[in-house]
C-alpha cells in the first residue's frame, strides 16, 4: 500500500450500508436524535454492530473508526478490526431480536453485517482509519 492521498472520490469505503437500514437509522434519529456504530467482537451479540445515540456509549481510546454510514460514525474493537482490516463491511436489518442494547431491538429488527474480501486493485485505495474519538 502506497502512502498517497488520494481525491475524497477516489477512496473505496471500509463500510457501508443497505437502503433497509437507512430507513431504520431515519425512524431511530427521529426519536434518538444523532446516532453512532459500533461493533466490539465480544460475547453477547458483541459482534453485530450496535446502534447508540450518540454520548450513549464511550468509544475506547484505541476504537477503531472506519468511516460513515448514514451520518452515523462507525466503530470497530481493534481486535475485531484486525479480521476486518481487508474487508468491506456491510450493515443491514433484519428481522429478530438480538440480545444486545442496540437501539433497534425494541422494533423487532436487528443490525447485522457482511463483509467482502477487497480485491487487489483496491487494496491500495482503502480508506484510512482513524483510531479513537
Amino acid at each position: 500500500m502506497t502512502d498517497q492521498v488520494l481525491d475524497e472520490h477516489d477512496y473505496v469505503e471500509r463500510v457501508s450500508i443497505t437502503p433497509a437500514a437507512e430507513q431504520i437509522i431515519d425512524q431511530l434519529r427521529e426519536k434518538h436524535g444523532e446516532l453512532m456504530f459500533h461493533q466490539s467482537g465480544g460475547c453477547c451479540d458483541g459482534s453485530a454492530p450496535m446502534c447508540f445515540a450518540v454520548g450513549d456509549f464511550r468509544v475506547g481510546s484505541r476504537d477503531v473508526c472506519l468511516g460513515e454510514i448514514h451520518g452515523c460514525k462507525f466503530y470497530m474493537n481493534p481486535d475485531q478490526f484486525e479480521y476486518y482490516k481487508n474487508c468491506e463491511t456491510t450493515v443491514d436489518v433484519v428481522e429478530g431480536r438480538g440480545a444486545s442494547f442496540s437501539l433497534e431491538i425494541p422494533l423487532g429488527l436487528r443490525f447485522l453485517t457482511t463483509s467482502r474480501l477487497y480485491e487487489d486493485s483496491e487494496l491500495d485505495r482503502v480508506r484510512p482509519v482513524a483510531v479513537g474519538e
